[in-house]
């Protein structure tokens, strides 16, 4: 609570003059009591204590104090903050071809390493419009854009490889992951493209996509994700699916080009921390623009104040008029 007119509350010392004044008159009190009739004065002391005789006084006690706080117009602050976003619109393109099913990150796999990781970046996120691409030989929008993030989660626990055509058509993703972003309004538009493979899909080319993109404002970040050298992987055998070595085989510098090209950035994941290291720069560089403006609103409380000290000087001039006529000191 706060005071409108704090310098009123001084008026609280008439309280102790008033109590000086009020010790004094019982000091020296006037010693004639005149009653109507005598049923009166017999009723009154058959029925009333003697500390009645105070009620009236403590009324008018009670009813200068309130009046005095009224006066001081106390209020109750109602704080508002009005937040302004910025937000960004952001599209995770993941890669799905089979070798993403590679078994060098945890847990699982590559694919669910990427997914666990992402669905971290996105509880992260507020006020984004995040979106999520899948690709391999060809490329779709698995989520167009939206703020429903448990759906987004929902969507990406549902991606499994091998579900396309296989192969890492880069030029594709990038391409599907800028139309999703052309028409956006956000001041920010941002493409996270992960694979640990080699484009092999000649159409569009990556670099021709990645320069639409720039055109556009979106900056994509890559990532290329993969031990180096070899890694355990399942492969299809005369004798049935095997765990084998592989060549782990990233093109690196392509990765590296369309980051530079469209403002962002190339970062290599070796390992799940490595990952998740990786989305929480991107996360830091990335982050959405909020303004909050203070608002302060007051609620006035000095009627309900003034309200019981209206009813407290009724009643006391009531009384004093009535049943305790003559009986206070």
């Amino acid at each position: 609570m706060t005071w409108g007119n704090p310098w009123f509350l001084i008026g609280l010392l008439i309280i102790p003059l008033m109590c000086w004044h009020y010790w004094r008159q019982l000091r020296h009190p006037q010693p004639t009591v005149v009653y109507p009739e005598a049923s009166t004065f017999k009723l009154l002391m058959g029925k009333y204590r003697p500390y009645l005789r105070h009620l009236t006084f403590i009324l008018r006690l009670l009813a200068m104090g309130l009046l005095v706080i009224a006066l001081a117009r106390p209020r109750l602050a109602l704080d508002e903050e009005k937040v302004h976003t910025e937000g960004i619109d952001l599209v995770i393109t993941l890669d799905i071809s089979t070798s993403m099913l590679a078994q060098d990150l945890t847990p699982g796999n590559r694919l669910e390493a990427a997914k666990k990781v992402a669905k971290e970046f996105i509880s992260g996120r507020s006020n984004d419009r995040i979106g999520l691409v899948m690709f391999a030989g060809e490329a779709y929008t698995w989520c167009p854009l939206t703020l429903d993030y448990a759906v987004l989660a929902d969507l990406m626990d549902k991606v499994e490889a091998g579900t396309v055509t296989d192969g890492t058509a880069i030029g594709k993703a990038i391409a599907t992951g800028v139309n999703r972003l052309r028409r956006s309004d956000a001041k920010s538009k941002v493409l996270i493209l992960l694979t640990d493979g080699v484009n092999n899909v000649d159409q569009p080319d990556p670099l021709t996509a990645a320069r639409a993109g720039a055109e556009l404002g979106v900056k994509i970040y890559t990532i290329g994700v993969g031990t180096q050298g070899v890694a355990p992987a399942p492969v299809q055998t005369p004798f049935g699916m095997r765990i084998q070595q592989v060549q782990v085989e990233i093109d690196e510098e392509l990765l590296k080009k369309i980051a530079e090209m469209t403002g962002g950035m190339y970062f290599r994941a070796t390992s799940t921390n490595a990952l998740r290291n990786i989305y929480k720069r991107i996360d830091e560089m990335e982050t959405t623009k909020i303004e909050i403006e203070h608002i302060r609103r007051y609620r006035e409380m000095f009627y309900r104040w003034a309200a019981v000290a209206l009813a407290l000087l009724i009643l006391e001039r009531t009384l004093t008029l009535t049943r305790l006529r003559n009986v206070a000191a």
